[in-house]
């Protein structure tokens, strides 16, 4: 059968797939690819500039509110959507123009960040717009993600979708470290009010470039080259296609249930704003702990040449879960703020592991004609369980206080990994497909 035209422009040839170097470097042939190329650059800068939304969202709720409580509710706000538009985004993905709907949705998601910076200006101080906000700014994401990740096995051979997405996660995150670092330097140097606003409007500004990097990828069309005749809708009929074959497939609800006992009981995103005030009194804290995890999964990107040539990848998913958890555990008993954030680095570094294997495994089991659904699911589960998290760190620490929310829920996540594949084991004996075979 004919190659996909797109596939054909984008990708790498053959023989760079065989010029592989045994390398702990990182591997950056997907780069070679000229919308790959494109579709990385946007996706880094909108990570970057998101940072500091991430980042300012929160310290103005705490600020507002003074409990962590509230803080863990922007959890839900970005739930909801998530658990609606995910699944809607990831069929609509497999009957549009993947490259028409990631613009379409990204435009949403920056409107919200433009409600952000405009209640600021405002000086409304409403914990419920901030909530509204975040909700709109979550449905923008929910839509864009499966159309984003659906399009990365459409541009890189499959002997290379590892490699492609450990370079995205490598710079989305290092997004992650700078972003959170400039945003605290903001909240040392300002006031929270100014802060917030200088925040959004970096956030907003930036976009623009992701904006331009999209709109510069070539069509990317809905392709059914299977043998399928039905027509896939972005209805229910079609997301409940995509559940059928997802239930059938037990390596990816196991995959799916390790990130979101990970996220659900070990993420303590929600309880940084307080930790830094209580424990590092403020400042520039807040934002090195945003940071943390991020130092990680870079430094972990940056010497992972190694990802792709792992042949028992569920194992390797299951013990990067576990590390997490440990080392997630162990940082919420630091009174250093300096050894809380090496040990949320070592933890980003696992959680780069677990992502990494988690994208590859759906993406290489998934046909084209379900790719998008299932990667709205994915996006559902990846997304909606540090939201999750959000909520239970939050809420538990009202009731148990900071450190038996963050430690205890570490150390629970740990456990309960182990657990799951033991009791389950098919994931322990998931091996990838060779690379001669390619289920798009």
């Amino acid at each position: 059968m004919s190659q996909d035209p797109v596939e054909a422009a984008g990708q790498v040839t053959g023989e760079a797939v065989q010029e592989h170097r045994r390398s702990w470097v990182i591997d950056v042939r997907p780069l070679r690819g000229t919308a790959y190329r494109r579709m990385w650059v946007g996706n880094g800068v909108a990570y970057f500039g998101f940072q500091f939304t991430a980042v300012a969202v929160p310290v103005e709720m705490f600020s507002i509110t003074r409990s962590s409580a509230w803080v863990g509710l922007l959890g839900i706000a970005a739930l909801v959507p998530l658990l609606v538009f995910g699944l809607w985004g990831g069929a609509a993905a497999d009957v549009v123009d993947r490259r028409k709907l990631l613009l379409a949705s990204s435009t949403l998601a920056w409107v919200a960040t433009a409600g952000l910076l405009a209640q600021a200006l405002l000086a409304l101080h409403n914990p419920w717009v901030l909530l509204a906000l975040t909700a709109v700014q979550s449905a923008g994401f929910a839509v864009s993600s499966p159309a984003r990740q659906a399009i990365i096995p459409r541009i890189v051979p499959a002997g290379l979708v590892p490699a492609a997405n450990t370079l995205a996660y490598t710079t989305t995150t290092a997004g992650g470290v700078l972003g959170p670092l400039a945003a605290g330097l903001i909240f040392g140097v300002w006031s929270t009010d100014a802060g917030v606003t200088i925040a959004y409007a970096v956030d907003a500004l930036l976009f623009t470039i992701s904006f331009w990097a999209t709109y510069r990828l070539p069509p990317i069309p809905p392709v059914h080259d299977d043998g399928v005749t039905a027509k896939p809708t972005a209805g229910l009929r079609g997301i409940a296609d995509g559940l059928r074959f997802l239930v059938s497939q037990p390596v990816l609800l196991l995959s799916f249930a390790v990130d979101i006992v990970a996220m659900v009981l070990a993420m303590p995103r929600a309880l940084f704003p307080e930790i830094a005030e209580d424990r590092f009194g403020g400042g520039s804290a807040v934002g090195w702990l945003f940071a943390a995890i991020a130092i990680g999964s870079v430094l972990g990107g940056l010497t992972s040449g190694w990802i792709g040539r792992i042949k028992r990848q569920g194992v390797a998913l299951v013990l990067a879960v576990v590390g997490w958890g440990i080392a997630v555990g162990l940082a919420g008993l630091a009174h250093s703020l300096w050894l809380m954030v090496l040990l949320l680095a070592v933890g980003g570094a696992a959680d780069l592991v677990s992502a990494v294997y988690r994208q590859s495994i759906l993406q290489t089991f998934a046909p084209d004609r379900l790719r998008g659904r299932l990667q709205g699911v994915f996006t559902v589960v990846v997304a909606g369980g540090p939201r999750l998290g959000d909520l239970r760190a939050g809420a538990t620490a009202d009731v148990a206080g900071p450190t038996a929310s963050w430690a205890g829920g570490g150390f629970a996540a740990a456990g309960l990994a182990v657990v799951l594949a033991l009791s389950f084991p098919a994931l322990l004996r998931y091996r990838p497909p060779a690379p001669a075979e390619d289920n798009r």
